[in-house]
C-alpha cells in the first residue's frame, strides 16, 4: 500500500509509548526482529479507513557512550528513507534541546512529510510551553499525551490524509500477484529467475507502485501472473545498507501487495526465527503461503528425511500446519514446475467461493454428530447456519444462540472440517461467531 509512518525522535520521548497506542487500534500485527542492531518494532494500525504501518525508531543519539549509538543513528536514516510520513517526537517538559535541534536538521532534508508532535502535554498548563517547538522550524506544532492517548486522534486525523488508498498495478485484477520473501541469502533471486526463465520475450516489466519492488508479468505454460521480485533494491545514497533491515521491510511492503506468498528458507539452517516472523505477518494478513525448501542438494539424506523435515516445520508454524512444502534445488532447476503448480493451486484455494447451501448441506450434519461442549449446565451451543463472507480471502460466519461462548479448540475443529471438506491448504482462514 505505501502507507508508512516512522516515529523518529530522541531517547525517552515516548516513540514506543505513541507506537503501542497507535498499534492497538485494531487487532495489532507486531513484528520484534532481532539483529537489527536493537530490536525493532513494526506494527499495522488503522485509523479512518486508512491501514499504515508504523516503524518505532531507536532514540536518535549524538556523543554518548552507547557503542550503538552510530547504528541507531543509522537506523534512524534507513526508517526515514522508507517512509511515506514521518512523526518527529518532542518531549513538551524538556523544551528544545540541542538533540531536537540536531533531528530538525536531518528531517529538513529528507523532503518528507513532517508532523512535529510534542508529547507529555498531560494537562492545560503545557500547551503553552508546546509553542515553543516552533523556533524548529517544522510549521505546525501537536499536543498529544501519548500515555492517556490525549490529542492522538486530532493527529491521526490530519496524517491520514498523507496516505493514499491502495493502487492496483493494472485494470485486470484477475491476475494473481505472487511473491518471493525469506531471509538474505536463501536463493529468493535464484528462484525468481529460474520462474522467468530465460525466454525474456514473453515477460513484460511493469513498475511497482511500491518503491522496492517490481512485477513481472508471467504468460506461459498455461500459468498467468504477476511475480513480484524483491531481490534488487535501491542504494540510499549517503546510507550504510544494513540488510536485515531492509530484508523486513520488503518483506512486509510485498506481502501487503501478494495473493500468495513463496516463503523459502534455506534446507541447511532449517525454519528460523525470521522465518517465522514473516510467516505470521502471511497469516495475519490473509496470504496464502507455500513453503519452498532450498539447497534441498546439499543436506545428507535418509530414507525419511524430507518426511521428517516437513513434520519439524509443521511443528513450529503449528496451529496453521496444513502448509504446502516443497523441497527443490533452485540453482540445479528441481521442482521448478511443481512450484509453480502449487502456487496456483494455493491461489485457487484462496479465492474460491462455496455456496450458502453446499456448507450447510456439509457442516452441519457434522457439527450435530459434533456439538459443541455445553456452555453450562443448563446451556446449549447451537450452530444454525453457515455463510462466506465476501472478503477477499476465505472468511465464514457461524451463527448460533451464543457466540461468545464457542471457545477457541472447537473453532479450530471448524476450521479442520473446512480444511478437509473444501481443500484450504495454504490458505489462512478467518471464523466469526455471531448472533441470530
Amino acid at each position: 500500500m505505501g502507507n508508512y509512518l516512522a516515529i523518529v525522535g530522541r531517547p525517552n520521548v515516548g516513540k514506543s509509548t505513541l507506537f503501542n497506542r497507535l498499534t492497538k487500534t485494531r487487532e495489532a500485527i507486531v513484528e520484534e526482529t532481532s539483529g537489527v542492531t536493537r530490536d525493532r518494532h513494526y506494527g499495522y494500525s488503522n485509523w479512518n479507513g486508512f491501514d499504515f504501518m508504523v516503524i518505532d525508531t531507536g532514540g536518535y543519539v549524538v556523543g554518548s557512550e552507547d557503542v550503538f549509538e552510530e547504528e541507531i543513528r543509522k537506523q534512524v536514516q534507513l526508517a526515514i528513507d522508507e517512509s511515506d510520513v514521518i512523526l518527529f517526537m518532542v518531549d513538551v517538559r524538556d523544551g528544545v534541546t540541542p538533540l531536537d535541534e540536531d533531528v530538525s536538521h536531518m528531517l529538513r532534508s529528507s523532503n518528507k512529510k513532517i508532523f512535529l508532535v510534542s508529547n507529555k502535554v498531560d494537562n492545560m498548563g503545557y500547551y503553552s510551553q508546546s509553542n515553543d517547538f516552533y523556533a524548529l522550524g517544522l510549521g505546525e506544532v501537536y499536543s498529544v499525551s501519548a500515555m492517556n492517548g490525549a490529542g492522538t486522534g486530532e493527529l491521526l486525523d490530519v496524517v491520514v490524509k498523507e496516505f493514499s488508498p491502495e493502487v492496483d498495478l493494472s485494470n485486470d485484477e484477475s491476475i494473481p500477484k505472487f511473491t518471493v520473501v525469506g531471509r538474505p541469502n536463501v536463493g529468493k533471486s535464484s528462484l525468481v529467475n529460474a520462474l522467468l526463465g530465460d525466454d525474456r520475450n514473453i515477460v513484460t516489466n511493469v513498475a511497482g507502485t511500491t518503491r522496492d519492488s517490481v512485477y513481472t508479468e508471467y504468460n506461459r505454460f498455461g500459468f498467468k501472473f504477476k511475480l513480484v521480485d524483491t531481490a534488487g533494491i535501491r542504494k540510499k545514497k549517503n546510507v550504510s545498507e544494513n540488510i536485515e533491515f531492509y530484508s523486513v521491510m520488503r518483506s512486509f511492503r510485498a506481502i501487503e501487495s501478494s495473493d500468495v506468498c513463496i516463503l523459502m528458507i534455506d534446507a541447511q539452517t532449517g525454519m528460523e526465527s525470521q522465518d517465522m516472523n514473516i510467516l505470521g505477518v502471511i497469516e495475519r494478513n490473509n496470504k496464502g503461503v507455500v513453503i519452498v525448501v532450498n539447497k534441498w542438494d546439499l543436506v545428507d539424506k535418509g530414507n525419511n528425511t524430507h518426511l521428517e523435515y516437513a513434520e519439524a516445520i509443521r511443528k513450529k508454524t503449528a496451529p496453521f500446519t496444513d502448509i504446502p512444502i516443497i523441497f527443490t534445488s533452485v540453482l540445479n532447476k528441481q521442482r521448478i514446475h511443481k512450484t509453480l503448480e502449487t502456487i496456483h493451486e494455493v491461489f485457487e484455494n484462496r479465492t474460491q467461493k462455496i455456496s450458502t447451501s453446499k456448507l450447510n448441506d456439509i457442516l452441519l450434519p457434522i457439527i450435530q454428530a459434533t456439538p459443541p461442549p455445553q456452555a453450562s449446565r443448563e446451556r446449549y451451543i447451537r450452530i444454525k447456519y453457515i455463510t462466506q463472507l465476501k472478503t477477499h480471502y476465505p472468511s465464514f460466519v457461524f451463527f448460533c444462540n451464543l457466540p461468545n461462548e464457542v471457545k477457541d479448540n472447537y473453532a479450530r475443529f471448524l476450521e479442520n472440517k473446512l480444511r478437509k471438506e473444501f481443500n484450504f491448504t495454504g490458505v489462512p482462514i478467518k471464523l466469526f461467531f455471531r448472533e441470530k
